[in-house]
């Protein structure tokens, strides 16, 4: 079987160059050394694990994706990139036949939906990665589908905790709020208690040091009407290889869904691990 080419986008951020570094290392893949990049970002390049990566600015990618798909021809596209840049870097996946891993939050998800299925490319599309996370939804909303009121006068807390850099609100705690709210609970996306400062992070929450810089800790919090039941589900991550290990999964599915000729297709992580 022949390898899969990989350009990661995102980097110099962190789950991007994770992502890159772990592809490096795995011999079903080959990486490109190239990465589209925000405009904050003044410099041209950057490394992974000592090897020099070009970084692309939003004004340079046309010219330069050309000269990347005649140098290496087709590949696949990870985007970790920024939530305001999400909707236009798949609209540019899809004009220059970029199949893609979309692994960013944030922007408009149903526009972004849109442009895959109006597109001649397929893409996975998940607000979270990590496997474990995404089985957790997917059991919530079995129980959002068939138990419908369940939680009917409950009162919903939901609380996220993620390093200081992410700039939306989790993508994963919004998700949650949908099956809530099948469940019968009033809560909107808004209400979603974010923290993201250092100080407050440990001494509230108790996150350990070395994983202020990388983290994602979520609690949600159902108390009954008359406060004699409560329920409490939480799923906490220390680091980002779990997120790796998942992106790492999508690539491989998307791949197999590339070669049967899966095109205007847009997958989730549900599909990834059910193999669908």
């Amino acid at each position: 079987m022949s390898t899969i080419k990989v350009m990661v986008n995102g980097i110099p951020g962190n789950v991007a160059r994770m992502v890159a570094g772990h592809i490096l290392k795995d011999d079903r893949f080959e990486w490109i050394p190239y990465s589209l990049t925000g405009p904050e970002i003044q410099e041209s390049e950057s490394t992974v694990d000592n090897i020099s990566v070009k970084l692309i600015q939003p004004d340079q990618r046309k010219s330069q994706i050309e000269k990347i798909k005649h140098t290496y021809g087709e590949f696949l596209s990870v985007d970790y990139t920024h939530p305001s840049a999400v909707n236009s870097n798949a609209e540019f996946y899809g004009l220059h036949g970029l199949p893609f891993v979309m692994g960013t939050t944030g922007g408009d998800r149903k526009k972004l939906e849109e442009t895959v299925l109006s597109s001649a490319v397929a893409a996975v599309i998940a607000p979270n990665m990590a496997k474990q996370i995404v089985g957790f939804q997917a059991m919530m909303e079995y129980a959002a589908d068939n138990f419908p009121d369940l939680f009917k006068d409950y009162s919903l807390e939901i609380k996220e905790s993620h390093q200081r850099g992410k700039a939306d609100t989790s993508g994963t705690a919004k998700a949650m709020v949908g099956y809530f709210n099948k469940l019968g609970v009033s809560f909107s996306a808004d209400d979603i208690v974010r923290m993201r400062n250092p100080e407050d992070q440990k001494s509230q929450w108790g996150i350990p040091e070395q994983y202020l810089s990388g983290h994602g800790w979520h609690t949600y919090t159902l108390v009954s009407e008359d406060q004699t039941v409560r329920f409490e589900f939480t799923h906490n991550v220390n680091g980002r290889e779990v997120y790796v290990q998942g992106t790492v999964d999508a690539i491989l599915y998307l791949s197999e869904k590339v070669r049967a000729g899966a095109k205007g297709r847009m997958f989730t992580m549900i599909d990834v691990l059910q193999g669908a």
